[in-house]
């Protein structure tokens, strides 16, 4: 196997704690080079920046990026000339043109008893979040004065047609498209792209149109009714965290997003460096800062999102398979987290994932 060079952000809070046994578990399956930066929090304390020109040209010359988890109340303010470490993620995803964010949710069988969800309820639920990823509230012009502030929300037709794309070509057989057109111009653009793309390209997937209040009620009383959830970014960022409480904890959900060369290109004002892009991996929980340091932190988020890296960043599926299956059967066989109602701290976890490789 060929050696596979991977920038790696630990980021802040349990960032490091998490990132340290992912590492563990990619040596256990394969040849990797790894190269460490700092990134979010951590970064602005060094270099006054959550993301360096150093960092993103690394992570542009890497054939994948995982990340820890960034954030912490050290760096939150309301200062709209503070640096946050938010911004940092924002840049890489808007640096590296990765506009399409992907949230797999499938409840493990030995998990169904940790969802605040009866058993009934989200048995056989395996659905997915395509999230757009660089356009809408997020990336629009910002404006704050002493009495009022705004937030433009924007959306070309390029940027809907492309993330469109990626959700049917994801979908077995059906799009939930989520907005808000009854209210929102942006949304009824987006409904009109969707629909287009669909009746175009790819019409023997069933699409459907979900208010994103329906959607979110939908997601509670029957998340086996999705297939593929398309969303812009405010939304699919609300409405991935709310799918994440499905499997138990926050702490069980991976993360993927992913760009293509023409997006890559255009974000970085030329073109991707042999036309190819690398991924942004990582898990959905935050940094956790209330428990950093403990010992307890849950990585499992953490070994998925690495199984996600090698499935759609590195093309490794079958290394990527034997990280899901330890994983499952390291809870089958009874490990718990303290988020997930027991005890094991992350090393005993890991322990028990890397028994299983």
């Amino acid at each position: 196997m060929s050696t596979h060079h991977i920038v790696t952000l630990p980021g802040d809070g349990i960032g490091p704690e998490i990132m340290a046994p992912a590492l563990e578990v990619l040596r256990a399956v394969g040849e990797f080079e790894f190269e460490e930066h700092v990134f979010g929090g951590a970064a602005i304390d060094a270099h006054g920046a959550a993301l360096t020109d150093e960092t993103l040209a690394a992570c542009r010359a890497a054939d994948a990026v995982l990340l820890a988890a960034v954030g912490g109340p050290k760096w939150d303010t309301t200062d709209p000339h503070a640096p946050r470490p938010e911004q940092g993620l924002l840049g890489l995803r808007k640096g590296l043109g990765l506009y399409a964010n992907l949230r797999p949710v499938r409840p493990l069988p030995a998990l169904y008893e940790a969802s605040p969800l009866r058993r009934e309820r989200i048995e056989g639920t395996d659905l997915l979040v395509v999230r757009e990823l660089t356009g809408g509230i997020y990336f629009g012009e910002k404006v704050r004065t002493e009495t009022m502030a705004s937030d433009v929300c924007t959306y070309t037709v390029v940027e809907i047609e492309r993330i469109a794309r990626t959700a049917f070509r994801a979908a077995r057989a059906k799009v939930s498209s989520v907005d808000k057109a009854n209210v929102l111009e942006t949304s009824r653009l987006w409904r009109e792209v969707v629909s287009g793309v669909h009746s175009r390209e790819f019409p023997h997937i069933q699409l459907e149109h979900v208010l994103v209040d329906n959607a979110a009620m939908q997601l509670v009383s029957s998340p086996r009714h999705f297939d593929v959830i398309l969303s812009e970014n405010m939304f699919g960022d609300i409405l991935s965290d709310e799918a994440a409480m499905i499997t138990g904890s926050i702490g069980m959900l991976p993360s993927a997003s992913l760009g293509d060369a023409d997006s890559a290109g255009s974000a970085a004002g030329g073109s991707a460096a042999g036309g190819r892009v690398p991924g942004l991996f990582e898990p959905v929980h935050g940094s956790a800062p209330d428990i950093a340091g403990g010992g307890i932190a849950n990585p499992l988020a953490m070994f998925l999102s690495a199984a996600l890296m090698l499935r759609h960043g590195l093309g490794l599926a079958s290394e990527a398979a034997a990280v899901e299956s330890a994983v499952d059967r390291a809870l089958q066989e009874g490990l718990r987290t303290p988020d997930l109602g027991g005890s094991a701290g992350t090393e005993q976890a890991t322990r028990s994932v890397l028994g299983h490789l």
